[in-house]
């Protein structure tokens, strides 16, 4: 429940990372074979209750691109799998994220990319996609994506989240049809969702009170935080 809280409210005003967050917890307490499917069902419950928060930048113009090119993208990490050392794809992705989003924190006029349209957006959902195959990163590359775009923090997170949505409900279909998720779960889910509910709608109404700069800021340090999470649990594996 600690965890499952802790990763709602952080949701809630970010619009993603809860496994960064109820992994702080769960880790500690459960194997990784149960943890895994509890972030993907919590993700999704998450990114379901923060919708009304952001419904008026959801546009499916803008969200289209990504959810093709990352539906794309799953069934080729999935395969890259055989080929691609998965530790050691999440320790470049680690690396990148831990050296790129503090040099966006310094700059005073971050970068704004304009070019490329709906292609190079179809790339970015491409890209996690395939992130999402090798190890369930669907969200750094599209997230970092939309942040370079500029767009206000409705219009990233109306973009980001439904991305996401779409993109761990097809994981989780994965996990159904594989046997990974079954009938043992539902009482851990029925402890995980309720917990959700406040600490999510507590992030959501503190989300409100951010201005785009602050949220800008909040989403490149998680994202710094991810990338040193990530390098922290591949580095030692590789060495």
């Amino acid at each position: 429940m600690l965890g499952a809280a802790i990763g709602g409210f952080v949701q809630g005003l970010s619009g993603f990372a809860f496994g960064l967050a109820a992994l702080a917890v769960w880790a500690w307490v459960m194997e990784p074979q149960v943890a895994g499917p509890l972030v993907v069902f919590g993700s999704l419950v998450g990114q379901v209750l923060a919708l009304p928060a952001i419904r008026r930048g959801v546009s499916v113009a803008r969200v289209w691109p990504f959810v093709a090119g990352g539906t794309l993208g799953i069934p080729l990490g999935v395969a890259a799998l055989r080929a691609i050392d998965p530790v050691g794809f999440k320790a470049a992705l680690g690396a990148f994220l831990v050296l790129w989003c503090p040099t966006m924190l310094l700059l005073r006029r971050p970068p704004r990319v304009t070019a490329g349209g709906r292609l190079a957006d179809a790339a970015a959902g491409f890209g996690g996609g395939i992130g999402g195959g090798l190890g369930g990163l669907t969200g750094p590359v599209p997230i970092l994506w939309v942040t370079l775009r500029g767009w206000p923090p409705d219009v990233a997170r109306g973009v980001f989240q439904p991305f996401n949505l779409v993109m761990h409900a097809l994981v989780m279909a994965a996990y159904v049809a594989s046997g990974t998720v079954t009938a043992a779960f539902l009482p851990l889910f029925a402890v995980v969702a309720p917990a959700m509910v406040l600490p999510g709608w507590l992030g959501t109404r503190l989300y409100r009170l951010i201005s785009p700069e602050a949220f800008r800021r909040m989403v490149l340090a998680l994202l710094t935080v991810s990338g040193v999470m990530m390098l922290a649990a591949s580095l030692p594996r590789l060495l």
